[in-house]
């Protein structure tokens, strides 16, 4: 893309390019399918079972496979063509809501029957989450990558609006069957979009990574990478506590408030609309007031709205509850997403998203199970009041660790590092690779400039070191060596091209206290054979 075009797309927003406005689009036509689904699917087991644990076991059954396959799904995603692959994943999702509308119009779906299919979709959604997320930044620039960001959660809560209110109104008409019918058309706009997209070949100077090292690799990012693991904490505690409003909403629209199909569709749909106006004034909001503080007044919101809907037995209140219910999910959604996109660099985008993804499927799985398990003993209203007030609780973790303003960090290639010199380049697979950097350092400087070596620590574990060591050299002062072995000569060529810009910047400001008129020294060790 030309300098001029990323340009005027960054001014006219993200739905100026025409793949990424066609895509959202059919996301969002998709979506729309996969709530009127879970209306369905909510709505059936609650006639299938009386159990509360079988009702919460839906909502588990549609987030448990994210934690089990978003991260196999993003190491694939990072290695392998991402447009076959979302192919696949949402024809194998078409293939699931056929089948069990065919099964519940034939009427041998059940409870276990139900959860099944329903685990089958969310697998399908597993695997197409991370690819969806990391292909962002492939359809629009770098500048116009956070609205791109609001905009799909966005599309999500106009689908969140829609979906479940017309879901219950076609369960109430039509029964169960044609909302997995429509579930399964669904998915038809997602593949066309999919299948014109020409998607421009990745040009690599390295050889892919293997299925488990990538795997390695993406946990090995998330565990070291500061920003990242800051939405990590921030996601279990809150989505833990979350989920219990997405569990029990079933049983307080069905039992608490004796409402039909329909009118749990429109308490969703409430939901929906709040979300959607939350994510209209997200933009403006997101540059006057730190994320955050965006975060803290979400999850307060949040929390009331959990707590509210234990008490009420009024339809209209729990509508407007759910409304304000929407407006703090996605504040506290989109402060997460964005934060993660952009603590996430190219070569690891969807791996490292893949893991924020297990993180919030995860906690809203076994969120499910607990709050199901506890209702089921106490009853719904307690199991609602109790999330709501450790919800609250857990906004202490805000303090802590702190969401970063939209970051301006530049997490692109920066290729600074020096070619290592070597007689005999060795054979890929061989390792592993002692690193060792020389610094020489004025003694009055030293603890200063360890202090700030250490720093470094995360970074080239981040980008690969499984060890990472400084020695100082007993007999010359201020002679400082950093030390770290890497398992391969392939995956320290790799670090070579995970370097960042931002790195960069951070290395000038380490090598200021080095003197000399010769820069560090770098040297290679491997093992003899």
């Amino acid at each position: 893309m030309m300098a001029s075009e990323a340009k005027l797309g960054s001014a006219a927003g993200p739905l100026s390019f025409p793949v990424f406005r066609a895509l959202w689009i059919a996301t969002i036509i998709s979506n729309i399918g996969t709530w009127m689904h879970d209306v369905g699917a909510g709505w059936l087991m609650t006639s299938l079972s009386p159990s509360p644990l079988l009702v919460a076991l839906v909502q588990a059954a549609t987030t448990l496979p994210m934690f089990l396959f978003a991260l196999p799904a993003g190491a694939l995603a990072d290695i392998i063509d991402r447009r076959r692959m979302l192919l696949a994943a949402q024809a194998l999702g078409l293939i699931a809501a056929a089948v069990l509308a065919l099964l519940t119009w034939q009427g041998l779906t059940t409870p276990y029957g139900l959860l099944a299919a329903t685990f089958v979709l969310g697998t399908a959604a597993a695997l197409s989450a991370p690819v969806f997320q990391a292909i962002v930044p492939e359809l629009v620039d770098r500048f116009a990558l956070p609205d791109a960001v609001a905009l799909n959660s966005l599309g999500v809560n106009i689908s969140r609006a829609i979906g479940p209110a017309l879901g219950g109104v076609i369960v109430a008409l039509a029964g169960t069957p044609a909302v997995f019918a429509l579930n399964a058309l669904s998915v038809v706009a997602v593949l066309a979009v999919l299948f014109t997209w020409k998607r421009p070949g990745t040009m690599r100077s390295l050889p892919p990574e293997h299925f488990i090292g990538a795997l390695k690799a993406g946990y090995r990012y998330a565990r070291h990478s500061a920003a990242m693991r800051v939405v990590l904490i921030r996601a279990v505690g809150f989505f833990v506590f979350a989920s219990a409003l997405w569990a029990m909403l079933p049983l307080v629209a069905r039992r608490g408030l004796g409402l039909d199909a329909a009118g749990y569709g429109a308490l969703l749909g409430c939901m929906g609309a709040g979300a959607v106006i939350g994510a209209l004034l997200l933009k403006r909001l997101r540059k006057q007031v730190p994320a955050n503080t965006i975060s803290i007044g979400a999850t307060l919101l949040f929390a009331g709205a959990t707590l509210t809907l234990a008490l009420v037995s009024d339809a209209w209140i729990a509508g407007a509850v759910m409304l304000i219910a929407g407006f703090a999910w996605i504040g506290m959604l989109t402060s997460l997403n964005v934060a993660a996109q952009m603590a996430s660099p190219g070569w690891v985008k969807a791996r490292a998203l893949a893991v924020y993804l297990l993180v919030f499927q995860g906690g809203m799985t076994g969120g499910s199970v607990l709050w199901g398990s506890i209702a089921a003993r106490t009853g719904v209203g307690t199991a609602l009041t109790v999330a709501a007030v450790g919800q609250a609780v857990a906004l202490i973790l805000a303090h802590y660790w702190r969401l970063p303003k939209d970051s301006t960090t530049d997490l692109t290639p920066s290729h600074h590092w020096a070619e290592p010199v070597v007689s005999v380049p060795p054979e890929g697979d061989r390792g592993p690779v002692l690193i060792e950097i020389e610094y020489r350092v004025d003694p009055a400087r030293l603890a200063e400039f360890v202090t700030a070596l250490r720093r470094f620590r995360s970074v080239r574990q981040r980008d690969g070191a499984i060890r990472w060591d400084v020695w100082e050299d007993v007999a010359e002062p201020g002679r400082v060596v950093e030390s770290f072995i890497v398992e391969s000569w392939i995956e320290h060529q790799r670090q070579h091209a995970r370097v960042t810009q931002a790195d960069q910047l951070d290395q000038v400001t380490l090598n200021a206290f080095h003197v000399g008129d010769q820069p560090p020294i770098v040297r290679h060790l491997l093992k003899p054979v």
